[in-house]
């Protein structure tokens, strides 16, 4: 007796926990449907908006709403709030010092008036000094502290602008580089071959940063090649260079006027393709106001009004009124996409008011327009896609299409079905010849591509990764394939190929083997892989090994540097769910791993009283949700990692409700989650 009561605890428990969950999600829905949380960064961010000012000359200009000076002071004082005691700035909470963020960061808030002798300032010094001085920065913060005259552009690598012109056959065609890096490069060869300088005063100089003065001379690219590869492209760098003095080519002037179309055509609009700046993302956004400036743009040019109020909106002013965070982009798709399909993982579908006016805001966003991905697949009317942002026409991509389509193949309802079709139609087409997929093109992996000079971001290419193919997967699984259908098959031995011997596999998009082992197994399994295959229960046995006692997960950043830590790190919500959701894959529902994490969220969820407590709960989350300050999210693996803050709350009800799914004696407690009021209405 005593043990069948403390079953029924058990899933009492779990099932008021999903409803604790679901109740906060609909909290936090908009009011036309939509989610969108905060997607937070390092300091980087504010570091680069800062010099992007100073380097505008807009330092104590009004910015595009009408606010003065005191907007890059909230700025600055989000910089400030970032810095560690001892002195250094870093890529997320509990990383070594960044030197490069760390540079930028004192650099910033040299410009800013703040007083090199201070303490906060003196530390920051001398942790930069210890680590090798601002010469070893990384090559995109020297692109800024030429531009500021803090080093020569002999120490920049060279990023011709006749690079638009070269025809597609050629191995570095732009078509052949990530979608994030040619947004990126197409700007910054515009920037390189103006190559501006802004003459500081003493005072703001930042040469008490730099140990060796030869070496801050130098080009000095912080990826580390093979010796044969270093010397070529080292060679090639310094004929760019003698070619720059000589005045380039004789395509120069038309190379440059087709940069600059390449990117207007591709920067913030909303007919014919709507876009929120150059790629909708930071970096590109920054760049894209540099090389307008710098080819004589006014910023009365209306894509240049555009394009800074575009940068400015992803500005969030925190409560206390006195500082600015900077996202690196928004999120509004990719949350909509996780949470729709955690409420029908909850047993709730097009019936239910919150999952109806979430489905009418996602078909709202399909993407019909072709981008850049066109060059390689051929479009069809069949086909539609979902980018991240709230407009990215130009940069649908593959991971968002699969999560929007399986969510709207969930929810139920003719259309809904159509538009995922529409959707697993282009990612067929998007599928890699390797049988994985990538994130924003077909593409082939081209290894000499990560040896140029520029490319120390770690992120040349977008090859195929097993989390997105996983995840691709998933999606297919819920529209009728299997493993018995060609793409499935070939997607499933890529998945496998991919597989670390101890049975995990790396996380592209998300921190880091705990997220790739979720990602690449649930979609083969769904799809008919038999979980009893040895290589699926070596996954299930790396899991088991890292699970802690109280049934949680957590790993750090860290495992991308140091592999031997992989799944070690503080427990968090978001890595236990997704743990939690493979063991389940592997396992099913009455397994003690699994119902240990399960049980971990539940006891570790937001009650009312801890929830109101911002000690407790300093982000301000309603209750039903979780406390994670840990970032779990990837940018670029070494270089940029995130934290989205809706994070620590779908994902954790998409495993609780996949538990209680297939407990036949449980269910979701549907009924109990369809009584809550949701927060959106919408008309019939």
């Amino acid at each position: 007796m005593a043990s069948t009561t403390s079953k029924k605890d058990r899933i009492k428990s779990l099932r008021d926990s999903l409803a604790r969950g679901v109740a906060a999600l609909r909290h936090l829905q908009r009011s036309d449907g939509h989610w969108c949380a905060e997607l937070e960064g390092d300091s980087i961010l504010e570091s680069e908006y800062i010099l992007m000012k100073f380097i505008l000359g807009q330092e104590n200009e009004p910015f595009h709403d009408g606010s003065g000076r005191e907007r890059l002071e909230q700025i600055a004082n989000g910089l400030r709030l970032q810095q560690r005691p001892t002195g250094e700035w870093c890529q997320y909470p509990g990383a070594e010092m960044d030197l490069s963020a760390s540079v930028m960061a004192y650099f910033a808030l040299k410009l800013m008036g703040d007083d090199p002798e201070s303490p906060h300032m003196a530390r920051a010094r001398k942790m930069i000094r210890e680590g090798g001085g601002a010469e070893r920065c990384n090559t995109f913060t020297m692109f800024y502290l030429a531009c500021l005259g803090q080093v020569p552009w002999r120490a920049v690598p060279t990023i011709p602008p006749e690079m638009i012109l070269l025809p597609r056959w050629f191995y570095f065609h732009l078509s052949k580089i990530s979608a994030w890096t040619r947004s990126m490069i197409v700007p910054l060869a515009i920037v390189n071959t103006m190559r501006p300088v802004r003459h500081l005063e003493a005072s703001q100089r930042i040469d008490d940063l730099f140990v060796d003065e030869a070496l801050r001379r130098k080009l000095m690219p912080d990826s580390n090649p093979p010796l044969f590869w270093k010397w070529f492209f080292t060679g090639i760098d310094r004929g760019l260079k003698i070619l720059h003095h000589l005045g380039g080519t004789p395509f120069r002037r038309h190379a440059l006027k087709a940069c600059e179309k390449w990117m207007l055509d591709r920067c913030s609009q909303d007919e014919p393709a709507p876009t929120d700046g150059l790629g909708a993302i930071f970096p590109c956004m920054v760049f894209t106001q540099i090389a307008l400036d710098k080819l004589g743009r006014p910023r009365t040019f209306p894509m240049r009004q555009r394009t800074e109020k575009d940068l400015d909106d992803l500005f969030l002013i925190r409560k206390d009124g006195k500082s600015i965070k900077i996202q690196p982009c928004l999120s509004p798709v990719w949350d909509t996409g996780i949470a729709l399909y955690s409420l029908t993982e909850a047993g709730l579908d097009q019936k239910d008011p919150s999952v109806r006016a979430a489905t009418e805001w996602l078909l709202s966003k399909q993407c019909r327009f072709k981008g850049d991905w066109s060059e390689k697949v051929e479009a069809t009317e069949s086909m539609a896609s979902w980018f991240f942002e709230y407009a990215n026409a130009w940069y649908p991509d593959v991971d968002d299409t699969a999560m929007v389509s399986m969510a709207l193949c969930r929810s139920e309802g003719k259309a809904n079905r159509e538009a995922g079709r529409r959707g697993v139609e282009w990612m067929l087409a998007m599928q890699n010849e390797d049988g994985g997929w990538a994130a924003f093109d077909k593409t082939t992996h081209r290894q000499i591509l990560e040896y140029v000079p520029f490319a120390d971001h770690n992120a040349m290419q977008d090859p195929s990764c097993p989390d997105i193919t996983g995840r691709v997967l998933e999606c297919l699984s819920w529209f009728g394939f299997s493993i018995k259908d060609e793409a499935v098959r070939k997607a499933v031995d890529y998945v496998k190929r991919t597989q670390d011997s101890d049975g995990t596999w790396i996380g592209r998009w998300g921190v880091n083997y705990i997220y790739g082992t979720w990602q690449a197994l649930l979609g083969p399994i769904r799809c008919g892989v038999d979980r009893n295959e040895p290589w699926v229960q070596r996954a299930g046995d790396w899991l088991r090994s890292v699970q802690r006692e109280d049934g949680s997960f957590g790993e750090s950043p860290d495992s991308y540097l140091d592999p031997s830590t992989k799944g070690q790190g503080p427990s968090t919500a978001s890595q236990t769910a997704w743990a939690a959701m493979t063991m389940h894959a592997i396992y099913g529902s009455h397994d003690e791993g699994v119902l240990k994490a399960v049980q971990w969220l539940a006891s570790t969820q937001l009650n009312d009283a801890e929830a109101a407590d911002p000690l407790v709960n300093p982000d301000g989350d309603p209750a039903g949700s979780w406390v994670e300050p840990w970032f779990t999210g990837t940018g670029f693996p070494k270089v940029f990692y995130l934290r989205y803050h809706l994070y620590r709350l779908y994902f954790p009800v998409m495993a609780i409700a996949r538990v209680l799914r297939d407990m036949p004696e449980a269910s979701t407690g549907v009924e109990s989650v369809q009584r809550m009021k949701p927060k959106v209405t919408l008309s019939e």
